[in-house]
């Protein structure tokens, strides 16, 4: 009976698998033993734990600082409405502010949760460089990257406790992913991701590679650790330049001045 009860779950999970090959948008998808509905549910537990953490995750209200909000949401609109997300209308896409300007970092968790540090903001010169980061984020959610690291490291076990409900193991999984590393080739493809949604708006497509320029210019000592396994700076710069050049975008414009406004209501 175990035998059998263990076949139909199985099987049944089977039936929500991301097989690899590329998807509409001609981005790559990679194999994943999770669900959509898993990356939402997860995704969940992660912005739980967050937000119940202030200490390492102090958030900007979002009342206080609502102009702050207001234009990060504008932003990610523009990248939702490119008609290039694979789950534009499947994950939440809800941005949170952590307040610290000593990390240059943002990141996204399953099922749509962003977040980005004041460190970061204050860090880039204008809107599409912000814009091609988001974009960035929005592609490892979009393309599945934790779940599918998950489904490689754990494998139909995990699936299983989570599926059954073992908030243990959603415990677990939800700490894990807070750091979670991605590969040089989710890196890559996010990279890829980035140009792709940003293509068809009116930023400059590549703009994200500006924040790499950045980083290259401070020199080798002063790089973030969380870039220190990653494809080097200078690669994906020429990658994100070519990139924009394949696939024919025409998008110049950077709003710097709009941006430098809005990086007066952060405190």
């Amino acid at each position: 009976m175990k035998k059998i009860l263990f076949f139909t779950i199985f099987t049944g999970s089977l039936l929500f698998i991301s097989g690899c090959g590329t998807s509409d948008n001609g981005l790559a998808k990679g194999f994943n033993l999770f669900s959509i509905q898993d990356d939402i549910s997860l995704g969940k537990e992660v912005a739980a734990e967050i937000d119940g953490n202030p200490n390492e995750y102090p958030l900007l209200d979002s009342a206080r600082y609502s102009a702050s909000y207001a234009y990060l949401y504008k932003i990610r609109d523009k990248i939702l409405n490119s008609g290039k997300v694979i789950n534009k209308n499947e994950f939440a896409w809800r941005l949170r502010i952590i307040n610290d300007d000593n990390t240059l970092n943002a990141f996204c968790t399953p099922g749509g949760y962003i977040y980005v540090y004041t460190g970061l903001m204050k860090f880039l010169d204008s809107e599409d460089q912000l814009a091609g980061v988001l974009a960035h984020e929005i592609g490892h959610a979009d393309l599945r990257h934790s779940t599918q690291i998950m489904t490689k490291l754990y494998g139909v076990q995990v699936l299983l406790e989570v599926i059954a409900g073992n908030r243990q193991m959603i415990k677990e999984l939800t700490t894990g992913l807070i750091g979670l590393k991605f590969s040089r080739t989710h890196e890559t493809q996010a990279d890829q991701a980035s140009v792709t949604y940003m293509c068809p708006t009116d930023y400059n497509a590549n703009a994200a590679g500006k924040f790499f320029e950045k980083i290259q210019a401070m020199g080798g000592a002063s790089i973030p650790e969380w870039l220190s396994t990653h494809p080097s700076p200078e690669n994906r710069i020429e990658h994100f330049n070519n990139l924009a050049i394949e696939l024919g975008c025409t998008g110049k414009n950077t709003y710097q001045s709009e941006y430098k406004a809005m990086l007066r209501t952060l405190p």
